[in-house]
């Protein structure tokens, strides 16, 4: 019965992720946070694998479907992100070997990424009335997947809402666009994240039973919301991706009063 809530919580998040540019982290880690069936840097493993395979599969379809796609911002992203992915599971390690506690490093990722969302969603629904900038060249490129990289690889979310909020802002361009350059950043910050663990700690130490199942699903979410955004209008991708945000910020205020209380 596990295999299969873990499959279905799979392809949901990655076909929502796929769709919106999220990622699907961004549901994965919070609702196995609600499952508490793993320690944070397991769910944290878990959710980047899954992440990864999307991303993955995503990708790869939008340039198989001659996606339009700005590499001149979304390589130094990507880029960017490797190192910030590298930082970012170097910051949770050490915050988890300094609090030893597994409840409140729960309790600190989600109340980050309750607060990001809430900076997300009130953006995205005021953006016509915000000016936003045309930053170009790559060392901003650079630094701006150097941070959504950290945000991706601390949080376990694989970047989310954030990605796609920032690079509207930033760089100017369209929803749909900003969502593929979410993933390619994505698909690297969680390569470089995998890739530190590897080399590092290894994957022994870590339960990744239910990482197969979440593996398929997160393929096959990936082709259903890579399809879904090639078929969907610029203002159904941009609902969907408004009302994940407050199902995501619902379920992370969940767990952070189930861990304080």
């Amino acid at each position: 019965m596990i295999y299969l809530i873990y499959f279905l919580l799979a392809i949901f998040a990655t076909t929502v992720g796929s769709l919106t540019g999220m990622g699907g982290g961004v549901i994965t880690k919070p609702l196995m946070d609600v499952l508490g069936d793993f320690n944070v840097q397991t769910i944290g493993i878990v959710s980047s694998i899954t992440v990864f395979s999307m991303a993955l599969v995503s990708v790869g379809k939008q340039i198989k479907a001659k996606t339009e796609i700005p590499f001149k911002t979304a390589i130094p992203l990507a880029i960017g992100s490797v190192a910030g992915g590298i930082i970012g599971e170097k910051l949770l390690d050490f915050i988890v070997d300094a609090l030893k506690v597994n409840s409140i490093v729960t309790v600190i990722q989600n109340i980050v990424l309750a607060i990001l969302i809430l900076c997300v969603f009130l953006y995205m629904k005021n953006k016509q009335k915000i000016n936003g900038k045309e930053l170009q060249g790559v060392p901003v490129s650079l630094l701006v997947g150097v941070f959504l990289g950290v945000c991706s690889s601390f949080l376990g979310i694989g970047g989310g809402p954030i990605n796609v909020a920032l690079i509207i802002y930033l760089f100017s361009v369209s929803t749909k666009t900003a969502t593929v350059c979410s993933l390619i950043t994505i698909l690297f910050a969680q390569i470089s994240k995998l890739a530190t663990v590897a080399l590092t700690t290894g994957f022994a130490e870590f339960d990744l039973s239910v990482a197969p199942v979440m593996i398929m699903g997160a393929i096959t979410g990936g082709f259903i919301g890579a399809s879904f955004n090639k078929k969907c209008k610029e203002t159904t991708v941009e609902n969907a991706f408004n009302f994940v945000q407050l199902l995501v910020l619902g379920i992370t205020i969940f767990n952070i009063v189930r861990n304080v209380i």
